[in-house]
């Protein structure tokens, strides 16, 4: 690859290194202070699906559901305009009776019957149960990763690995924490499925790194990365806009059920591509990366031994 033709990514490190931290804190912080938005999966409450002879307006079914005790009620229409899904936590007073109940405040109007389709009630207890193997799936899966990558590499490489999954992770679930976005097993699924993505973008790159240090002794680790990364950016930018374009569609597509899915592999997306450049290859340098991670050295014959 010609000098005119290599982008020189890590020129730029030690400032992106700093907004990454600045980033990550920023989102600590609204973690702790805040709070995340968790639904019903995590706190526990009732979901039910409800069908209507015809086209019903959301608020009305609110509305109907606020007057007869039901507090905190999320209706969203799904598929069509005759079927919703209503979202609500625990409700005091409902407890023995709650389909019966939710069925009798949803008929609000006698020209337009309501059926109940489905009911699902998680308990607080299960609900945080759910929370903490969430965490612990998430803390398996980043080790198990590291152990992986140290095995195909070398330590430098698997501890920067896990240092950018962690990252996207925090960027991920940080952001849900600002914006106060609701935090669900379906975003947990993407925040999982975001860790496979990134460490596949990340491993890529390292092969290159790997190959290039063996190519090219005479040069230095940043050049080497810095061509490394300009090799891989075409199909980096390919891989992208390929999951771009799913992810899209899931969003305009997807339903309410997918939104926030959806949402979350839009930012992990951004946050793992940026990762595997100035997060994982940065730690690497900044670790003391060299060629002899890389290249075998010829074994030194004493003398009086004889070479095997």
């Amino acid at each position: 690859m010609s000098e005119q033709r290599i982008i020189r990514f890590m020129r730029i490190r030690t400032p992106m290194a700093i907004l990454s931290l600045l980033v990550v804190i920023a989102g600590l912080v609204a973690m702790v202070t805040k709070g995340l938005n968790l639904g019903l999966d995590f706190t526990g409450g009732t979901t039910a699906e409800i069908n209507y002879v015809q086209p019903v307006d959301q608020e009305a079914v609110r509305l109907a559901l606020e007057k007869n005790g039901f507090a905190d009620v999320v209706v969203q229409h799904v598929g069509s305009a005759t079927d919703v899904i209503l979202r609500m936590p625990p409700q005091k007073g409902h407890e023995t009776n709650m389909s019966a109940d939710i069925l009798a405040a949803a008929n609000f109007d006698p020209a337009n019957p309501a059926t109940i389709k489905q009911v699902e009630s998680v308990g607080s207890q299960v609900g945080g149960e759910m929370y903490q193997n969430s965490l612990l799936a998430i803390g398996l899966s980043l080790f198990l990763m590291m152990i992986y990558v140290a095995f195909r590499f070398r330590m430098k490489f698997a501890v920067g690995a896990v240092v950018s999954l962690l990252h996207d992770v925090l960027f991920t679930v940080g952001a849900f924490a600002i914006f106060g976005f609701p935090f669900d097993l379906t975003v947990l699924a993407a925040v999982l499925a975001l860790i496979g993505y990134s460490l596949n973008d990340t491993i890529v790159i390292f092969d290159r790194i790997r190959e290039n240090f063996r190519k090219l002794r005479k040069a230095d680790p940043i050049e080497i990365v810095n061509i490394s990364l300009t090799e891989t950016l075409r199909r980096t930018i390919m891989t992208v806009m390929t999951v771009l374009v799913v992810v899209v569609a899931l969003l305009w597509l997807g339903g309410p059920a997918l939104k926030w899915f959806s949402v979350a592999m839009l930012i992990g997306l951004f946050a793992g591509t940026y990762s595997s450049i100035y997060i994982a290859t940065n730690y690497a340098l900044m670790m003391g990366l060299d060629k002899d991670d890389f290249v075998v050295q010829p074994k030194v014959v004493e003398e009086g031994e004889e070479l095997l």
